[in-house]
């Protein structure tokens, strides 16, 4: 709904102003995303030396928190899986039990070359070509390793990603 939806004809035009100034429409469904975005709850898991990095999101001098973003240890309490480093073919059965687990609505960030396509181990037999080839990610962030201001742009593309897609009802991307 909008002020042109309401009829406004009784009222002064100085309280119209007023009403303007103070009064915002939106819908549920975008209160839940604005909700949803500033309160990410992400799972550890790193892997390798890009786990330093996304530590490094959460001293004083980056402070993720002021973001409302908070490290959870388990799945059933996060929304958010930060994969960052090397996922070999033995750990990514059990990085796809820890995303089932994980609550709807839920996202992935993968962190570093490493996690995107394999990094410079992309030739090894033992190496998952990219974490996207077990879980769908919703963020990439390139780097060996990422910088930690790196990995603040790529949470904030994905508050970015949710509250786009709460305002119009349309997936960014294909989830499997």
């Amino acid at each position: 709904m909008e002020m042109k939806d309401f009829d406004l004809e009784d009222i002064a035009q100085a309280e119209v102003e007023e009403i303007r100034r103070n009064v915002a429409f939106t819908t549920l469904e975008q209160i839940k995303g604005w909700a949803r975005s500033n309160s990410l709850w992400p799972l550890l898991f790193g892997l390798a030396c890009c786990a330093i990095e996304m530590m490094a999101v959460n001293s004083s001098h980056y402070d993720a928190d002021r973001m409302g973003v908070f490290y959870r240890g388990s799945p059933r309490q996060s929304d958010v899986m930060i994969v960052s480093g090397t996922v070999t073919k033995k750990m990514a059965p059990l990085l796809r039990r820890l995303y089932d687990q994980m609550a709807e609505p839920k996202w992935v960030i993968a962190m570093g070359s490493c996690a995107t396509a394999g990094g410079p181990y992309v030739r090894s037999y033992s190496v998952v070509k990219g974490v996207d080839q077990i879980v769908p990610v919703d963020v990439y962030i390139p780097g060996c390793p990422p910088s930690p201001v790196a990995l603040i742009y790529g949470i904030n593309k994905l508050q970015e990603k949710i509250r786009y897609e709460a305002k119009t009802g349309k997936k960014v991307t294909a989830r499997g």
